[in-house]
């Protein structure tokens, strides 16, 4: 099971996957809600995993996945996107993420991403 830095502007979200991920027995390491705290939180935390929205304020999820990707080569990033959002998931794949997830959120789909990320 991992240790999970969960990113999202709307506490709401965070709730919801937190919710999500601890039911399939993972631990949260932490919470941001904006990719400027992500990085910061990355850095102090070094959690196993990070899900991260993709669109937020101050700093973006992928300019903040650039950030982490750049301060360790090997973080797990799964981004987090609304349906109709596939150019950006396809930006994120290629700046470093290792698998997304589609809001709103389904848990089987979430816990088997989580899963498969952990694993690789």
């Amino acid at each position: 099971m991992g240790n999970i830095l969960i990113v999202d502007d709307t506490l709401f979200m965070r709730t919801l996957l937190k919710n999500i991920l601890f039911s399939g027995g993972h631990a949260i390491a932490g919470e941001a809600a904006n990719g400027e705290e992500a990085v910061a939180k990355y850095k102090e935390l070094k959690p196993d995993l990070v899900t991260m929205d993709v669109v937020m304020p101050k700093v973006n999820g992928i300019e903040a996945l650039k950030a982490i990707k750049q301060l360790d080569p090997a973080a797990r990033v799964i981004m987090c996107t609304a349906v109709g959002q596939e150019q950006m998931v396809k930006l994120a794949i290629k700046s470093g993420a290792k698998g997304y997830i589609v809001k709103p959120f389904q848990a089987p789909k979430v816990l088997e991403e989580v899963k498969n990320v952990l694993a690789s």
